[in-house]
This record gives structure tokens, C-alpha cells and sequence, in this order.
């Protein structure tokens, strides 16, 4: 087990902290006779700091969103534990959780998917409050006006359906949704992933100023590695189902030390006059879940493997500056050429 992952510039203040996470599904095989082991997420830790946004980033299938919902509690892990202000979620009786669900809320892809399409702007909105027994029915409507304006709607749209708005402003209702019942805990799953670019930065720069107005807390996930630079504090990068590098958002988009988030980086396309696209080429293509690689998850398809790497994993492992990394060689590879990729971003 990795053991908690702490943010170097404050040992105890963490508003989450995952501790060894895991999550195994048994599906059934095409015949439905037998089971068959996958693990979407594998010995995953880390803390999120109350006031910051942690980035979460990686490709589509690496176990990102499992992951979230693992620290909601919405699905239960196979292994590990989430603490929430020190206590541990799974462990919560019905009450207790209840209570909990007031502090953490989710915001998800697909706003519309997300909405109910026979509930009004209001009602969508309010139901959480009415849910959790929040104030008058007067007081309920208040509420709802006060986070149409924090959110950039207008009180004329309460009356209308989801089907009227735009995507980005069905995001922004999901926003208001998120923020009912005052929580400090926001996770936002590929919030701004199914948005126009242009209508992206607008949400993005709302989560900021809706953050530092109602003091919130980010877990924000993402493929996107622009979009993960913009708004996060600290960043960690998932592959396979496991952690891979983690550090302060400055210092790992210029001090890259593990090959996939180089090849992450080196992907990202430069937009200078004259400038020659760099490559790094990955050997092979992305395991399958249910057959992973024995040693380090990333051995098969890295260009720097060496022989231990596919018996030895390794573990998450400080490497200064707070910079946690998971590879054998991280001290020996040098990776240069993208280092500074995260300026073009």
C-alpha cells in the first residue's frame, strides 16, 4: 500500500484523503458462465487540501471517474479507505452519511443526461434543499434566485425546462444544483469536456470565482491537459487504475519525471511558426483490465523500460518539492525536450 499522499506544505489540514483505494468488478464472460477480474482502480492514495483544486488527469478508461466515485461513496472499494475531515466514509451509519452528502456534491459530463426534463429550472435546484429539509419554502426560493445570479442565469429562466437552454447554461444549472445545500466538497467529472471550447473558459473561470466566493474545494477530473493546468493547484496522473506522478501543478508541467506523462506532454501540439512535431513513441497499444501487466503497469509500452520493470512495481516515491513519482528510474532518465510543453498549454 502506498500510504497517504500529503501535500508538503501542510501535513493535517487535508479535507479528503484516500488511503490505499482499490476497486475490483467481476463481470461475465460472453457465455455468462464465469467471472472475470477487473480492476479499475489499484492502490490509489492522496490528500485534497481544504481551499485547493486537485487535478486529476488521464486517458478515458484509466479509472478517473471510478475513482471519484469511490470517494463519494457512491460505489464501495475492495480495499483502502476515505477519510472525510478525519473520518472514514465507509464506516458511516445511514445518518451520519446523510449528513455528509450536504458537503459533498458532484458535478458530471453531460448536463443534460444529468437533469430531469419534466422538472423546472426552480425544482431542479430545490429538490436537494427540499431533500435535506432546508428552510422555508420561501427561503428555498430565495436560495434558488441567489444561485441563478452566482451562476450568470436569469431569474425569467426558473420556469423552464432543461431542454431550453444551452449546454452551457444547463452546466451552469448543474452548478447551482451542486451548490444548494452549501457543500465544501465539489468534484467535478469532466465538467467542461462536452462544451464548446469558447463556452469552456466560461465555465471554467465561474468554478474559480464560485471557489474563492463560497470557499470551495475541487476534485477536478479531466483528460484534458490544458484544461487540468488552468484550474488545478496540484495535479496527480492515473494510468491503469494507479496513480503515476503527482506534484504541484508548476512543477510537474516543468519537471516531468515519469515517461507517460511525458508522452502526455509531448502530444501536445506547438503552435510556434516553423516548429517540428516531437513524438514519443509508446511501444504496443493499452493493456486489456482483465490481463494487466505483471511489474510496473506501464513497463509494456514504455521506451525506457528496463529488466526489473516487469516484475518489480514500483511505488509512489518523493522525490523532493513534494514531487511523488512511481517509476524505478525517474532519477536516471532525464527526460528533456518537454519539460516546458506545459507553457504551450
Amino acid at each position: 500500500m502506498q500510504g497517504a499522499v500529503n501535500n508538503p506544505n501542510s501535513t493535517s489540514d487535508y479535507l479528503l484523503r484516500l488511503n490505499g483505494v482499490s476497486k475490483v468488478f467481476y463481470v461475465n464472460n460472453s457465455k455468462g458462465f464465469t467471472k472475470t477480474r477487473l480492476t479499475a482502480v489499484d492502490d490509489v492514495s492522496f490528500d485534497i487540501m481544504r481551499g485547493e483544486t486537485f487535478g486529476l488527469v488521464g486517458e478515458s478508461g484509466c479509472g478517473k471517474s471510478t475513482l471519484s466515485k469511490l470517494a463519494l461513496r457512491l460505489i464501495e472499494p475492495s480495499a483502502g479507505s476515505v477519510l472525510y475531515e478525519g473520518n472514514n466514509i465507509y464506516k458511516m451509519k445511514f445518518n451520519e452519511l446523510r449528513r455528509l452528502r450536504r458537503d459533498m456534491q458532484v458535478v458530471f459530463q453531460d448536463p443534460f443526461d444529468s437533469l430531469n426534463p419534466r422538472m423546472t429550472l426552480e425544482a431542479i435546484v430545490t429538490e436537494p434543499m427540499k431533500i435535506h429539509g432546508f428552510g422555508s419554502r420561501e427561503e428555498r426560493h430565495n436560495r434558488v434566485r441567489e444561485l441563478f445570479e452566482a451562476v450568470g442565469l436569469s431569474f425569467a429562466q426558473m420556469k423552464r425546462y432543461p431542454h431550453q437552454l444551452s449546454g452551457g447554461q444547463r452546466q451552469r444549472l448543474c452548478i447551482a444544483r451542486a451548490l444548494a445545500l452549501s457543500p465544501k466538497l465539489v468534484v467535478c467529472d469532466e465538467a467542461v469536456s462536452a462544451l464548446d471550447v469558447s463556452i469552456q473558459a466560461q465555465i471554467l473561470n465561474l468554478l474559480m470565482d464560485l471557489k474563492d466566493e463560497f470557499g470551495l474545494t475541487y476534485l477536478f477530473i479531466s483528460h484534458n491537459l490544458a484544461v487540468v493546468k488552468f484550474v488545478s493547484d496540484r495535479v496527480g496522473v492515473m494510468y491503469y487504475g494507479r496513480l503515476v506522478e503527482l506534484a504541484n501543478k508548476e512543477e510537474l508541467f516543468n519537471n516531468v519525471l515519469h515517461p507517460y506523462t511525458y508522452a502526455l506532454l509531448a502530444a501536445v501540439p506547438d503552435p510556434s511558426p516553423g516548429a517540428k512535431p516531437k513524438t514519443v513513441t509508446l511501444q504496443g497499444s493499452v493493456p486489456s483490465l482483465f490481463n494487466p501487466p505483471s511489474g510496473c503497469i506501464f513497463h509494456d509500452r514504455c521506451p525506457y523500460a528496463r529488466k526489473p520493470c516487469e516484475t518489480l512495481a514500483p511505488v509512489l516515491t518523493d522525490k523532493g518539492n513534494g514531487h511523488l513519482v512511481a517509476c524505478h528510474y525517474a532519477d536516471e532518465l532525464k527526460l528533456k525536450g518537454y519539460e516546458k510543453a506545459g507553457d504551450r498549454l
